[in-house]
């Protein structure tokens, strides 16, 4: 395996790694704005877009996760 094969397959990991540290951090964000906007409309209108970047950090774990054969 060449060099710059290697450059990359390393790059794509630790952009794996951080997509899963950004999901793990979003998760938790959504979390504590419900519970601290318990019963209140604001909640789902704060955690929508969110919501929507978690869903596109899960489509792009996932073709890293397949590429990798993690799953």
């Amino acid at each position: 395996m060449n060099s710059s094969k290697n450059n990359t397959i390393h790059s794509e990991f630790n952009d794996y790694k951080s997509l899963v540290g950004a999901e793990l951090e979003l998760i938790q964000r959504v979390f504590e704005i419900r519970q601290n906007f318990l019963n209140s409309s604001d909640s789902e209108r704060l955690v929508e877009p969110i919501l929507k970047r978690i869903s596109k950090i899960k489509t792009e774990k996932l073709y890293l996760e397949k590429k990798f054969n993690l799953f």
